[in-house]
């Protein structure tokens, strides 16, 4: 069962509900949120912004290629990212943008703090996404202070590790599976997250499942001003386990879909080693490592 949660008592520190969300994160690794900051008009707003940009012709969507840049900002085409190594690249589209460092900082020449890239249409895109990353960083981090409380630590244990977050906010769009989909074919194939938190917002279509303990899968879904959040790899291995990455996946249906993901991750120079462990890892070198296993022109960039 997908527990769903008033994240304003999260917020409170409500007893039950914290109790609820340590449950949620030890045992499904999933969870619903509702009544935050995002109204249900807001995430609207997004997602349709989003769709508008998505069915741009492809020529006009190229100008923001992030195969182009070798970096994860911008636009990829289908095929374009591979989650699983076992099935076909994602037959998905999908926009990334990330934090914008201040000028001068030196994490600014690292791939994961690349500069944003803006499409010159729709032309509210820009003004939309980016007020939506900022809130959606907000609603994030306060859903962080619960997990830091149901895993019996400070409130504020992860806080200063997102005074400069490698949180990347994607709008992925689903078109209809095609007729010639096989079984190796995806949306999305199965994987676990690699950072931290996700919170997400969907345009309400079904389609994202989610792996259950003893086999099987969960459909999991959410109207617009709710939000679907789960945990990554990188919070799985910071808690010792205390907190799960669960493997999910969109099959795809006969109607489209847009999702769009806030990956709420740490600074690059965050121990993300098991608390208390003594080791050292980077969360830098852990979301690099997992990217360019993912993005198919990092992967060609590798072995050339």
């Amino acid at each position: 069962m997908i527990p769903r949660l008033d994240a304003a008592k999260i917020a409170a520190r409500d007893a039950d509900t914290i109790a609820a969300l340590a449950q949620a994160a030890r045992d499904t690794g999933f969870a619903t949120v509702y009544n935050t900051a995002l109204t249900g008009t807001r995430v609207c707003e997004v997602i349709e912004t989003y769709r508008a940009f998505f069915h741009l012709p492809e020529a006009r969507k190229r100008d923001v290629d992030m195969a182009r840049t070798g970096a994860n900002r911008g636009w990829g085409g289908a095929g374009s990212e591979q989650v699983d190594p076992d099935a076909n690249p994602d037959y998905k589209q999908f926009f990334d943008a990330g934090f914008t460092l201040p000028e001068g900082d030196p994490l600014a020449a690292l791939p994961v703090y690349a500069p944003n890239r803006w499409p010159a249409r729709p032309a509210q895109f820009h003004d939309v996404i980016a007020s939506y990353y900022s809130d959606a960083c907000g609603v994030a981090m306060t859903i962080l202070r619960g997990i830091a409380e149901a895993i019996d630590a400070p409130r504020d244990y992860f806080d200063a590790a997102f005074d400069k977050p490698m949180a990347l906010l994607r709008g992925n769009f689903y078109p209809q599976r095609p007729a010639w989909a096989g079984e190796r074919d995806f949306g999305i194939a199965t994987h676990t997250d690699y950072g931290c938190l996700t919170l997400l917002a969907t345009d309400g279509t079904p389609g994202l499942e989610v792996r259950k303990r003893g086999g099987g899968w969960i459909a999991v879904q959410a109207p617009p001003g709710e939000f679907i959040i789960n945990f990554g790899e990188m919070m799985e291995m910071w808690t010792k386990g205390r907190v799960q990455a669960t493997p999910h996946r969109v099959v795809g249906t006969d109607a489209e879909r847009i999702s769009v993901p806030l990956f709420f991750n740490p600074a690059y120079d965050t121990n993300v080693a098991p608390i208390g462990s003594g080791d050292v890892i980077r969360a830098g070198d852990h979301m690099g490592k997992r990217f360019s296993e993912t993005y198919v022109h990092l992967q060609e960039k590798k072995v050339t």
